[in-house]
């Protein structure tokens, strides 16, 4: 039993609280604003506004019903590059962000989305971009250039009218996102433990008769019961269900010798990302046609996450990357590697063939977290084997997070 199974029962069993984080979660919030504002500086912007609600939780660490305030512009965050950061709420529910010092001001939001507005949407984004405004000319020093993550033109027009100059704050976010405190990975290492956990569950429970949503529900339970917060995918699938990759869990009953591949993409304590795969097989007998695809999956896994050093360049890493044989190479994964943090976000570093038409310049630096992905699918035997593994990027190379073991005895 780890430290972390013991902090578990011990917290099970009342001799700890739930809520006893780790690390200073202020130095957390301190740390994670610093880095927003200092984007905002590198490209001379006033200030940013944030309707993501990852974005919103990473400014403020302030939540209110994140996955439903996704789906409306109903709640946002304004951060003056030399000035207060202020929440606008779904509500007036300023207990809500009671005890976090970086938060310097609540207001409730002006919502102008049509289910809450209707015919009043125009006039309430007027009354929304009139604030913003006033924002910008009290904090920004006569600089009007505003920085947005994502919004509707219902939103957007006013605050041009307004002579306000919008710019991209997907880029501030992601840029300032991608380098992880100390204590951040403190807390993202916390997110894994429970994943781990969770995976636990599962293979305990995987036998035949379990329908795939049955199997994907332990993991739930699991991160819920352990103060995680949701689920961003549904990617379980067994058998003929895995080959191609990227079908969602299901009602299907799984058969014995069946293959089981998942991707957790669990979103755990702390709001932090655990991004992990693994295939299994229902029963204890691979075929040697399910052995030899996870061969060729754990042995990308491995090269890849060996060549990672800081100072790589994203082509670098594309170019030094494990070659995929052809006959897998049309059904391979999406994405060679990516970042993770509070979800997935930058940078994305694409397979060498597609650098031309989608690769970008950047990076690999010390404390990036990333995600290294292989997907291996035959179709020889219609099945797909899923693994990823998330490391952090330390002077001396690719320091695994993730520990859950790999299947060694089908190597």
């Amino acid at each position: 039993m780890n430290l972390f199974e013991q902090k578990v029962i011990a917290r099970q069993h009342g001799a700890m609280e739930f809520s006893d984080s780790p690390v200073d979660l202020n130095l957390v919030r301190r740390y994670r604003l610093e880095r927003i504002q200092e984007q905002l500086r590198k490209y001379d912007y006033a200030g940013i506004l944030l309707f993501d609600q990852i974005n919103c939780r990473y400014a403020s660490d302030a939540t209110n019903m994140q996955v439903w305030c996704s789906h409306y512009e109903t709640r946002c965050v304004f951060i003056a590059t030399d000035g207060p950061l202020i929440l606008f709420d779904y509500g007036d529910y300023p207990h809500l962000v009671e005890g976090i010092p970086t938060i310097d001001e609540y207001r409730v939001h002006s919502s102008f989305y049509y289910f809450a507005a209707g015919g009043r949407s125009a006039e309430k984004a007027e009354q929304f971009a009139d604030m913003i405004a006033d924002l910008i000319t009290t904090h920004g020093g006569g600089n009007r250039r505003l920085a947005i993550d994502r919004l509707s033109h219902v939103g957007c027009e006013p605050l041009l009218r307004r002579k306000l100059s919008i710019h991209d704050g997907l880029e501030v976010m992601e840029l300032a996102r991608a380098i992880k405190s100390d204590q951040e990975l403190v807390l993202m290492q916390e997110a894994i433990n429970v994943c781990e956990l969770g995976i636990r569950s599962m293979r305990n429970s995987l036998q035949p008769g379990i329908t795939e949503n049955a199997l994907w529900a332990k993991l739930h339970e699991t991160n819920i019961s352990l103060g995680g917060e949701w689920i961003e995918t549904r990617l379980l699938s067994s058998g003929p269900r895995t080959y191609p990759w990227f079908r969602e869990s299901s009602m299907r009953v799984i058969e014995m010798g069946d293959m089981v591949s998942f991707d957790t993409d669990l979103i755990g304590p702390y709001g932090y990302c655990s991004d992990m795969s693994r295939s299994w097989v229902c029963g204890d007998k691979p075929s040697d046609e399910q052995r030899r695809i996870y061969s060729y999956a754990y042995e990308q896994i491995q090269h890849n996450v060996a060549i990672l050093k800081p100072g790589m360049t994203f082509d670098e890493v594309s170019r030094a990357a494990w070659d995929i044989p052809s006959e897998f190479a049309n059904n391979k994964y999406s994405s060679l590697i990516h970042g993770i943090g509070l979800a997935d976000e930058y940078p994305g570093i694409k397979h060498k063939d597609k650098l031309i038409s989608h690769g970008y310049e950047g990076t690999i630096e010390e404390n990036m977290t990333l995600c290294v992905e292989s997907y291996i699918g035959s179709e020889r035997s219609g099945e797909g084997v899923k693994l990823e593994e998330q490391v952090v990027i330390t002077p001396d190379g690719a320091k695994r997070m993730t520990q859950y073991p790999f299947e060694m005895d089908w190597l």
